[in-house]
């Protein structure tokens, strides 16, 4: 009997325990719920602590000894706190300012460029908050600056270039009036006052486009393309330049290829860039377009055998109003911008353009633009840039350029030309 009754009392305690477990985890749970589902309560100093940390200025609190109270990530991005001490710049015009009450304005740019991409200028407000506190509210500006500067350089430029032509005719029309009876020298200055005005209004153009290309208007939709038809309707706009400058264009076969881009601007590009091509090559020497497509992009490569461009100047061709030869766009009419056009017309198509160049053997600049249908590329997937197109050099010194084209030398002069099974000749 007193087994079976140690058994029950086993029996019940076991019971109790499984029950007493069961309840206390329903309660627990439920208690959990209750937790969670309750708001959490901020306070008016939490609020503010997540304002001042999320703010895209770097803001700092000093006391009226001149010791970090208070900053924010920001703050040390931008260099106004090193560790635990603000900037001495900063420092200063807290003293000033909690002893005056008064708002100051203070220069908080490195003193010696930390490379990279890190701010450059940095400007912050001084404001008193009472008590011997101030507050340090700086802002990176290095972005106005840069755009500031690119302006001021830009108007230099434009000033130099316009200045140049409409001083060449004052000059010219002043010689024309001195030589009025004189109908051989009219002629001759009247020549040169045709091809300065010709000048000035190609300028003019050029710059007009370049500025809508940057922003300042609207671009128009891009619709499916035919390349072939950029290519026909670019050679037929170079045709009397090759022509009159002895140079021979030659082209490979029709490629059926078909990118999203706006005719007129694409069509501008590749004429640009024939025209560099042909400024470029001494008379006789060919120059090439080529069609192909490359990881989902449809490339047009225009390959000359010019006077090619130096290794520390391939990445400033680009820039406006940068020329290889100042001597020779001069003599030719350029004014600097054909390639900074080219480049901004690739980047508004969703492309780059690229530059391979060997000094006395040639160049190829190669203008890819996404081909219809293609994804559209990913932010950093394709920087801008001029990274080398493929292109080598042959046993005859001529350029094998990313198309299927190839320069062979032919005839007694050595002049080159495309292999014929290539297609034509403009």
């Amino acid at each position: 009997m007193r087994g079976v009754t140690a058994s029950g009392y086993l029996a019940l305690s076991i019971g109790l325990l499984v029950i007493g477990l069961l309840v206390g985890s329903l309660i627990g749970r439920t208690l959990a719920r209750r937790t969670s589902s309750q708001p959490v309560v901020l306070t008016v100093s939490d609020l503010v602590q997540r304002v001042v940390h999320s703010s895209h200025n770097g803001v700092v609190v000093l006391n009226h000894f001149g010791d970090v109270v208070l900053h924010n990530p920001r703050a040390a991005a931008l260099g106004v706190v090193r560790g635990s001490q603000v900037d001495d710049r900063a420092r200063k015009a807290a003293e000033l300012v909690a002893a005056s009450g008064e708002v100051m304005e203070v220069d908080l740019s490195p003193l010696q460029s930390r490379g990279g991409r890190q701010p450059e200028a940095v400007r912050g407000e001084v404001r008193p908050l009472g008590d011997g506190f101030t507050v340090v509210d700086a802002n990176d500006e290095s972005e106005a600056v840069r755009l500031e500067a690119i302006r001021r350089d830009f108007v230099a430029n434009v000033s130099h270039e316009l200045k140049t032509p409409v001083g060449a005719l004052a000059l010219l029309a002043e010689a024309v009036l001195d030589a009025a009876d004189d109908q051989i020298e009219v002629r001759r200055f009247s020549s040169k006052i045709l091809h300065e005005a010709t000048r000035l209004g190609r300028l003019v153009t050029e710059l007009i486009a370049l500025s809508r290309l940057q922003g300042a208007e609207q671009l128009p939709e891009l619709t499916p393309l035919a390349v072939d038809e950029v290519v026909r309707e670019a050679l037929g706009r170079s045709r009397l330049a090759a022509e009159s400058g002895g140079i021979e264009i030659t082209t490979d076969d029709n490629s059926d290829l078909v990118v999203d881009g706006d005719r007129t601007l694409l069509v501008t590009a590749l004429s640009n860039l024939l025209d560099n091509a042909i400024a470029y090559s001494q008379p006789g020497s060919p120059v090439s377009v080529s069609r192909r497509t490359a990881d989902g992009f449809v490339e047009i490569a225009v390959t000359d055998r010019g006077m090619g461009i130096a290794p520390d100047q391939q990445h400033r061709v680009f820039e406006r109003f940068y020329r290889a030869d100042p001597a020779r766009s001069r003599m030719t009419g350029g004014t600097g911008l054909g390639l900074a056009i080219v480049k901004h017309i690739a980047v508004n198509h969703g492309g780059e353009v690229k530059l391979w160049s060997l000094p006395g053997t040639g160049s190829t600049f190669t203008l890819r633009i996404p081909a219809h249908g293609a994804p559209a590329p990913r932010s950093g997937d394709e920087p801008e840039g001029t990274r080398p197109a493929p292109a080598v050099n042959d046993r005859n010194n001529g350029l094998v350029p990313t198309g299927d084209i190839r320069l062979v030398p032919t005839g007694a002069d050595g002049a080159d030309a495309v292999d014929g099974d290539h297609g034509g000749k403009l």
